[in-house]
């Protein structure tokens, strides 16, 4: 991650624009992890003094910070798409009617930040007079979005930020990216050092998030596996309860962060079974904050999360046989230690600094 100023207090005071991701509103949880990284780093950003302003579809809504709902279509998620998929726009986009607002607003901001993975906040940056900062949230997935993307990052060096290492590879513009990284508000995590047995598994309930995998993994050590998040493809999720009809799983449903973590505490660990490359995993610095040892792939962002063998087990991507392993091994790891290293990594202090001295940064630019 870049390294932070030596002097955070002489940051000015800032009037940002945050825009929001263009999926579904803001505490509904569609979002998934870009949606909580927003969320928390508006409010810390304004705890700090910055004034800021949230745009996110309408039914949005976000504690002690204001909120500007706009309607419109909600956009389809970008994770369904091919190299080859058009750019398309729904009419009465809400992406497009959120930075029509961001056009006729711009000018009582200091900066604008980015929130949407898609092709139109990049393509109209350059119609834009004020400053924009662009957050991506995701590795890359499409041919056209990839080209806009570098167009940006090229005519505007150091405006594009990521979570991590292993997300920025995927693109043609990697060199440039500002590593940012995540973080919680830990007050909201309770640490649980006597868990049940049971494991845990969170996320999108969709096939680049691989269930199947945590399903089997269980089915073959005989413990049971809870299921958290929303089932965003249903054929996908019918299509697991017919080829695991007797496997010892349970869908407890979607919570927000406070029951999630309660639930998620008291499990074993948290296997984390991605297809694709995950360009953080806010779910792993979750169960960490409970003291949950995370089992993950070694693929995309959750490879930078975990410390092998002291906060989880790092294993080989789509393989079962290594899941089991690191589930029978779970007892070796001390749950403080996950804790620990939420504090020290992913607190709101830490995303704080990361994100006020990338803005400050773009603002004296």
């Amino acid at each position: 991650m870049e390294p932070l100023s030596s002097s955070f207090f002489e940051f000015t005071m800032l009037k940002l624009l945050f825009l929001s991701t263009p999926v579904g509103p803001l505490g509904s949880g569609i979002g998934g992890g870009v949606e909580l990284t927003l969320v928390n780093l508006a409010q810390e950003m304004s705890q700090r003094g910055h004034q800021v302003t949230v745009v996110g579809p309408e039914g949005s809504t976000i504690n002690h910070v204001s909120c500007q709902e706009i309607s419109g279509t909600w956009q389809e998620m970008i994770q369904n798409n091919h190299r080859d998929t058009p750019i398309i726009l729904p009419e009465n986009s809400v992406l497009g009617n959120m930075w029509d607002y961001g056009r006729r607003v711009q000018a009582n901001y200091d900066l604008i930040v980015n929130f949407a993975f898609d092709w139109l906040p990049f393509y109209l940056t350059p119609f834009f007079d004020a400053p924009i900062a662009h957050f991506i949230s995701m590795g890359s997935i499409t041919d056209a979005f990839d080209e806009i993307m570098n167009r940006v990052a090229i005519k505007y060096p150091k405006t594009i930020g990521v979570y991590t290492h292993s997300q920025a590879e995927t693109f043609p513009f990697n060199s440039i990216c500002r590593i940012l990284g995540s973080g919680l508000d830990l007050s909201l995590y309770n640490y649980c050092d006597t868990p049940n047995n049971y494991l845990a598994w969170v996320g999108r309930i969709a096939p680049e998030k691989a269930l199947e995998d945590a399903i089997e993994a269980a089915e073959r050590v005989n413990i049971p596996l809870k299921i958290f998040g929303k089932v965003t493809d249903e054929e996908y999720w019918q299509t697991i309860r017919q080829n695991y009809p007797h496997a010892p799983y349970e869908y407890e449903g979607f919570f927000n962060t406070v029951e999630l973590q309660e639930r998620l505490g008291q499990c074993k660990a948290l296997l984390m079974t991605p297809r694709w490359v995950e360009a953080f995993g806010n779910v792993a610095i979750e169960a960490l904050a409970c003291g949950v040892p995370v089992i993950a792939y070694q693929r995309g962002g959750p490879a930078e999360i975990v410390q092998d063998q002291k906060t989880g087990f790092l294993i080989e991507p789509d393989s079962i046989s290594g899941l089991v392993e690191g589930i029978n091994h779970i007892d070796k790891i001390e749950r403080k230690q996950c804790r620990q290293q939420a504090e020290a990594n992913y607190s709101l202090k830490a995303l704080g600094d990361r994100f006020e001295s990338w803005f400050d940064d773009l603002v004296k630019r």
